[in-house]
C-alpha cells in the first residue's frame, strides 16, 4: 500500500510538471501571436519632399497704348499710327511677327464733369485702347523689352507695360520625377524612425499627393491649393507625398 501510494503521487507531480509546462508553453504561444497581430497592425505615416530648381523658358509680355481726342475719328487714327510704331519697335528689338498678338480696340467715352464732380451728358473725349501681346522662348529679350519699351512714351504714345511673366514648359514632366522622388525620400523617412524604435518598414498602406509648389527661389511661402509664381525666370519646383507603411520586427 505505501509503494502504489507513492507511485500515485509520483505520477501526481509528474502530471503537474506537463501541465505547467504546457500552460507556459501556451502562455508563450498566445503572448507571442498577440504581439505579432499588433505588429501586424502598426502603421507608421510619413511626408516625403523633392524640390527642383528651373529657368523659365516661356516668357509672356502685353503692353497697352492708349488714344484720347474729343474726335472719335480723329482718336481712331492717332490709334492705327500708335500700333505701327508698336509693332516697328518690337520688330526693330528682334520679335518675330508670328509671336506678336494685337487685341481689339476697346473705346470708352468720358463725359464732362460739372464743377461739382457730376458727370454731365457731353463728350470730353473718346479713349481708345489696344494691347499688344508677346509670347516667346527668347526670356531674356522680352524681359529686357519689357523694360525699355517705355521709351516710346518719347515717340508720343502713352504706353503702358505690363510685369512679364515667366512659365517653364516642362514642368509636368518634372512634377513625375519629384513624385517619384519624394516617395523615395518617405521611405527614407520611415525606415530611419523605424530602425530608431527597433522595427521595420513593410508594405506600403496609403498614399496621397500633396499640392505643388512652384516659388521664387529660397522662398518658403506655400498655398494649400499650390502656388505658381510667374513674377521671376529662376523656380523652385517643391513636391510633397504621405505615405503609410505598415511597421513589422
Amino acid at each position: 500500500m505505501p509503494e502504489e501510494k507513492r507511485s500515485f503521487n509520483a505520477g501526481l507531480a509528474i502530471l503537474g510538471a506537463a501541465l505547467a509546462v504546457g500552460m507556459i508553453a501556451s502562455s508563450w504561444l498566445v503572448s507571442s501571436t498577440v504581439r505579432d497581430v499588433k505588429l501586424a497592425n502598426q502603421t507608421i505615416v510619413v511626408k516625403g519632399y523633392a524640390q527642383k530648381e528651373v529657368k523659365s523658358d516661356i516668357v509672356v509680355w502685353n503692353g497697352r497704348f492708349t488714344s484720347r481726342n474729343p474726335d472719335l475719328v480723329t482718336a481712331y487714327a492717332k490709334l492705327e499710327g500708335d500700333l505701327k510704331v508698336v509693332l516697328d519697335y518690337l520688330s526693330r528689338s528682334g520679335i518675330p511677327r508670328e509671336e506678336i498678338a494685337v487685341s481689339a480696340v476697346t473705346t470708352t467715352i468720358q463725359n464732362r464733369k460739372t464743377s461739382q464732380g457730376y458727370d454731365t451728358n457731353e463728350i470730353e473725349q473718346y479713349v481708345l485702347e489696344q494691347t499688344v501681346s508677346v509670347r516667346s522662348g527668347n526670356v531674356a529679350l522680352v524681359s529686357g523689352l519689357s523694360r525699355d519699351s517705355t521709351t516710346l512714351i518719347r515717340e508720343g504714345i502713352e504706353f503702358f507695360s505690363y510685369p512679364p511673366e515667366y512659365f517653364y514648359s516642362k514642368i509636368e514632366d518634372m512634377k513625375i520625377q519629384l513624385l517619384g522622388e519624394a516617395t523615395l525620400n518617405a521611405r527614407q523617412r520611415a525606415e530611419q524612425l523605424a530602425v530608431n524604435s527597433g522595427g521595420k518598414v513593410g508594405a506600403l498602406r496609403a498614399a496621397a499627393q500633396g499640392v505643388f509648389q512652384i516659388t521664387p527661389l529660397y522662398s518658403t511661402d506655400v498655398d494649400d491649393w499650390g502656388r505658381y509664381d510667374t513674377t521671376t525666370i529662376e523656380k523652385a519646383v517643391k513636391a510633397v507625398v504621405t505615405i503609410q507603411y505598415s511597421i513589422g520586427q
